[in-house]
């Protein structure tokens, strides 16, 4: 009877202490999971700052601004990326066993990867402008007198070079175009894969 009694409470310990194993790894997941949408969170505030940072410039053309910007922006992506490389090598070791997180952590990886790389393409398109409004520098004209000088860049307009220029403006639209809306697909992908982790964050907690 003793040894009956006895075997019960080792079997009770052995339950318990399963149970206790499985909330600490869900309370470990569920950490790790809300570090992620906060790193999220700081990505989107660094977003905002560089849309800013980027408006202002095309208004004040401060060149020297706006590269420091893009330095202390480059530097919390790399951030970033660092953190989140580091949750999903966690979430593959035997500790956790969640590959299926990973593989959800690396998506997001990628897409924001995707979201930065079209991002810098439509800033760059941006500051060059539609071919047929960009400025023309005249450092290579020869001036006749202070105010008057011979212009290398007139020619006479034909209608070849009016198809041309309209050529050139709709390839140029036609790239912006495509970023944006890359852009706005990459967004659409990330926001899907956050749903997802916080529906695995309500179950988690819900156990």
């Amino acid at each position: 009877m003793e040894d009956f009694a006895k075997k019960v409470r080792i079997e009770e310990s052995t339950d318990m202490e399963e149970e206790t194993g499985r909330c600490e790894s869900s309370s470990s997941v569920v950490h790790l999971l809300r570090k992620f949408l906060a790193i999220q969170q700081r990505r989107a505030e660094a977003y905002s700052k560089l849309k800013s940072g980027f408006s202002d410039y095309m208004v004040s053309g401060g060149e020297l601004a706006y590269q420091q910007l893009c330095g202390e922006i480059t530097v919390e992506f790399n951030d970033c990326s660092k953190q989140v490389l580091e949750m999903e090598a966690l979430f593959k070791k035997p500790d956790y066993s969640r590959l299926d997180l990973a593989q959800l952590l690396r998506a997001v990886q990628d897409q924001e990867k995707q979201k930065l790389n079209l991002t810098a393409t439509i800033q760059v398109l941006k500051k060059a402008g539609r071919p047929s409004e960009r400025l023309v520098s005249h450092e290579n004209c020869r001036f006749k007198k202070p105010m008057e000088h011979e212009c290398v860049h007139v020619h006479e307009i034909t209608e070849a070079a009016g198809t041309e220029e309209a050529e050139a403006d709709a390839e140029y639209d036609n790239a912006l175009n495509e970023a944006i809306r890359g852009v706005q697909d990459t967004v659409t992908a990330i926001n899907e894969h956050l749903e997802e982790i916080r529906y695995e964050i309500a179950a988690l907690e819900s156990e």
